[in-house]
């Protein structure tokens, strides 16, 4: 009795253990099929030009290289900005002026130069 027990547990693991791998199979599989209907061209898509001295965070982030917490320092910088210098100064006059953001340097600026409109 305590054979044939030790027989259908080493049964029951090996299934689940196999039932496992199929799952992770099927999971990756379905991971890197979406992903591939995704970036193909690894470049960012943009209706227009985004201008950093009026641009919601959400239009920040879109901006390759800039994420939420640089997204949310440029819209920090541009506050303090107009608080410092009055209502009608611009923070950036151009694309060199986001490299005064903590966080932002000449590459960053380099890469998102083609998105940026100083209006």
């Amino acid at each position: 009795m305590q054979q044939s027990d030790a027989g259908q547990n080493r049964i029951q693991s090996f299934a689940f253990v196999i039932a496992v791998f199929v799952s992770v199979c099927f999971s990756v599989g379905f991971a890197v099929s979406s992903l591939s209907e995704y970036g193909q061209s690894g470049e960012i898509e943009l209706d227009g030009q985004i201008n950093p001295n009026d641009a919601a965070p959400a239009s920040l982030v879109r901006l390759p290289g800039i994420g939420v917490g640089r997204a949310a320092a440029i819209v920090a910088y541009r506050k303090s900005f107009s608080e410092k210098a009055g209502g009608n100064s611009r923070a950036f006059q151009n694309c060199d002026d986001l490299q005064k953001v903590r966080g932002i340097g000449p590459k960053t600026v380099q890469n998102i130069s083609e998105y940026l409109k100083f209006e």
